[in-house]
C-alpha cells in the first residue's frame, strides 16, 4: 500500500499541430498502469491540437505557449510543474508506443539506475527509417563513445527517462532538439550509466509531419561537444 501520494512518474508531453494523433496517445498514456502525472505542453499549434486538449483539461496539465519556443523549451518549461520520482518524455506523434513506459522507468522507481533510455536499434534499425537518419543515427552513437567513452545504441531517442531530482539538477539550456545530446552528455558528467531497454518504434515520414531533419544533426554534435567539460552543480 502506497503511504506517498506523490505519483511514480511524470510523463511530459511536447506537442506542435498534432491533431490526428495527440487524442489517442494521452489516451494511450493515461491507460498505463502506473501512477502517472501527465504535463502536455501544446507549444504554438496552429491546428485543433489545443481544442483537443481541452478535453483533457480534467485529467492532465496543460501548459500552453502562444509562439513556438521548441521541444527543448516546452520540456523546460514543464519541469517545475513535475511532481513524479521520475520524469519521461513521450513524443506525440506514435512513433513510441506508450505501454512500454513502465519497462523505461522501472529500473529507475526500483532505484537501481537514474537514466534509462528507451533503444530503437537493439535489433538493428526500424524498418521504414530514413537513410540520413540511419547515419546520424550511427554517428552520433560514435561521437558519444569518443567525447565520453561511453558505449549506448541510441543516443537520441525520445524515450529518456530520469529520476527527476537529477533531471532539474542538470540546468538544462535546449531550445529544440538538442535536449536529447544535452541530457546524454549531463548524465555522463553527472556520473551516470545510461541503462538500456528496448522499445517499439514506427518512424513516420516527413510528408506525415515528422518535425527533426537530418539537418539538425550539426546542433546535436555541437551539443555534445560543448558540454563534454560541463560541470554538475555542487551541492
Amino acid at each position: 500500500m502506497h503511504t506517498d501520494e506523490r505519483p511514480d512518474v511524470t510523463v511530459i508531453v511536447p506537442v506542435l499541430n498534432e491533431e490526428g494523433t495527440i487524442a489517442e496517445v494521452l489516451d494511450r498514456v493515461l491507460a498505463v498502469p502506473i501512477r502517472a502525472q501527465v504535463i502536455v505542453v501544446d507549444d504554438g499549434s496552429t491546428d485543433r491540437t489545443g481544442s483537443i486538449l481541452d478535453v483533457y483539461r480534467d485529467r492532465v496539465v496543460v501548459l500552453t505557449n502562444p509562439v513556438r519556443g521548441g521541444k527543448g523549451a516546452a520540456i523546460r518549461q514543464a519541469l517545475p510543474y513535475a511532481q513524479g520520482r521520475v520524469v519521461v518524455i513521450q513524443d506525440a506523434d506514435l512513433e513510441y508506443d506508450p505501454e512500454d513506459i513502465p519497462r523505461l522507468v522501472g529500473p529507475i522507481l526500483d532505484g537501481r539506475y537514474g537514466v534509462v533510455y528507451g533503444t530503437r536499434f537493439q535489433e538493428g534499425f526500424p524498418p521504414g527509417m530514413a537513410l540520413p537518419n540511419r547515419i546520424v543515427n550511427v554517428l552520433l552513437v560514435l561521437a558519444v563513445r569518443i567525447l565520453f567513452g561511453r558505449r549506448i545504441t541510441d543516443e537520441a531517442t525520445c524515450y529518456k527517462a530520469v529520476r527527476t531530482d537529477l533531471l532539474t539538477s542538470m540546468e538544462l539550456e535546449c531550445q529544440r532538439f538538442e535536449f536529447c545530446p544535452e541530457v546524454t552528455a549531463k548524465a555522463i558528467r553527472f556520473g551516470e550509466p545510461i541503462h538500456e531497454v528496448a522499445v517499439k518504434y514506427v518512424p513516420r515520414t516527413k510528408e506525415a509531419g515528422k518535425k527533426i531533419r537530418w539537418t539538425d544533426a550539426p546542433e546535436a554534435f555541437w551539443t555534445l561537444w560543448r558540454h563534454r567539460i560541463w560541470l554538475p552543480p555542487r551541492d
